[in-house]
């Protein structure tokens, strides 16, 4: 365990992603009606409004789209772990579908572990969990190599 100092709390609505992640998968909330991904996950569609769902498996590839390196800390319990990273990353089934976490060199790396200034934007990169708590497996990010396309 890398030392997360702050957990997330699991509603219903959020409980099928964090079942998905323990079991090393990750998962979107997906529209049953106009089938449109969400994220995050909610109990009605926010485009049709429908109130039926259903989990689409994702690829766990993404691009980073954006990062920052807090300095100082905005919480106290991080304060250990400065500097660290905080990025967003669009996930190549939907760039619209963006998720935050950390760049790690491999699962179970502490957040602080890949050097800010080796961070580039538009990097590709691969899903990763961690196993913070029985419940909680928290997805990070690890760098990746261009997903290969067929040439005709």
């Amino acid at each position: 365990m890398s030392g997360d100092p702050l957990l997330p709390a699991i509603g219903d609505d959020e409980a099928p992603f964090w079942e998905a992640a323990a079991k090393g998968e990750l998962r979107i909330q997906q529209c049953a009606n106009c089938e449109r991904l969400r994220f995050p996950p909610r109990s009605m569609c926010p485009w049709c409004q429908s109130l039926e769902s259903r989990w689409a498996l994702m690829s766990g590839r993404g691009r980073l789209y954006s990062f920052v390196v807090p300095h100082p800390p905005l919480l106290p319990a991080f304060s250990d772990l400065a500097p660290y990273n905080v990025i967003l990353v669009s996930l190549e089934e939907d760039a619209t579908i963006r998720l935050i976490g950390n760049l790690v060199n491999r699962a179970g790396d502490a957040i602080n572990a890949v050097d800010p200034s080796s961070i580039e934007l538009d990097q590709p990169v691969q899903v990763v969990f961690e196993d913070l708590t029985d419940e909680i497996h928290m997805p990070r990010w690890v760098r990746s190599a261009p997903a290969q396309t067929s040439s005709s």
